[in-house]
């Protein structure tokens, strides 16, 4: 476990997935700590594919391919190529096995960064092959809301007119839920996650805030270059996940070639992909 450490933030960062395990503010812990009986997970690293696919399955260059859902670095091993208090850099490279689920050449890096109340997280892909690569990358992240989520709202910098896609098993469906109009409070409800998350493919904003109106506590999460948004939660448990996501899972009606997936990342041979997404904390 790695710890980033300054006078308002401790966050520990766990070689497994680069994931995030824990990040504390002013003394309060803000992050869910993954117990297997609810969600196994923190805030787990969604790579090469965010969501899932048709049964689980894709076609490239002619031949089948099977990825689990969300991808398979979310438990990797991760090399640390550069910690210090507030600076850490993890790293992981494709290999015989992972070729067999994903037949590509890549390295993959995840930066985190403290500055004062912001934990910056950057994504550096590098296409090692001698051909085009497809991908998708996404973050999420459960935040502990231990009074309920129902005391929480997600504020968003414009007003927004918002359906959710109706999520059927793995795929998303062009079905849509309506949830806000013209409006930039999404207040929060255990009554949107019956099925699942809600999935937003048209959200002019690039930030959100996690804001709890009976206390004031907030997270902003700025995610400047990331096209879809999700939250999801399950029942009565104490956190909401908040995904920004630079992917999609499978739409109903696609075909298994991965070169035609909804939201799917080109990058061409020798060239490196950047995102970057950031939390801020207030009171």
């Amino acid at each position: 476990m790695i710890t980033l450490k300054n006078e308002f933030i401790t966050a520990h960062i766990n070689e497994a997935g680069a994931e995030l395990k824990s990040l504390v503010y002013n003394g309060t812990e803000q992050i869910w700590e993954g117990k297997p009986e609810v969600w196994d997970s923190s805030c787990p690293l969604l790579f090469p594919i965010c969501g899932g696919l048709k049964d689980d399955r894709y076609l490239y260059d002619g031949k089948e391919y099977h990825l689990q859902k969300h991808g398979f670095v979310r438990t990797a091993p991760f090399e640390v190529e550069r910690a210090d208090d507030t600076f850490a850099v993890f790293c992981i490279k494709s290999n015989d096995e992972t070729k067999k689920q994903y037949p590509f050449d890549y390295e993959l890096r995840v930066i985190y960064t403290l500055t004062e109340k912001t934990l910056k997280i950057e994504y550096e892909v590098r296409n090692e092959c001698d051909r085009t690569m497809y991908f998708s990358i996404g973050s999420h992240e459960g935040y502990y809301t231990p009074e309920g989520i129902e005391d929480y709202d997600v504020i968003f910098p414009q007003k927004e007119t918002l359906n959710a896609k109706v999520i059927y098993g793995n795929l998303i469906s062009n079905q849509d839920l309506p949830i806000i109009k013209d409006t930039n409070v999404l207040p929060l409800y255990e009554k949107h996650f019956i099925i699942d998350a809600l999935v937003f493919t048209d959200l002019k904003s690039r930030s959100a805030t996690l804001r709890n109106r009976k206390t004031g506590r907030t997270i902003h999460i700025d995610f400047p270059d990331m096209p879809y948004f999700l939250i999801w939660h399950k029942p009565n448990s104490p956190y909401i996940c908040i995904e920004p996501w630079a992917g999609l899972g499978d739409v109903v009606g696609t075909s298994y070639n991965i070169e035609e997936k909804v939201g799917i990342n080109a990058l061409d041979a020798g060239k490196t992909y950047r995102n970057v997404h950031s939390i801020t904390f207030g009171e």
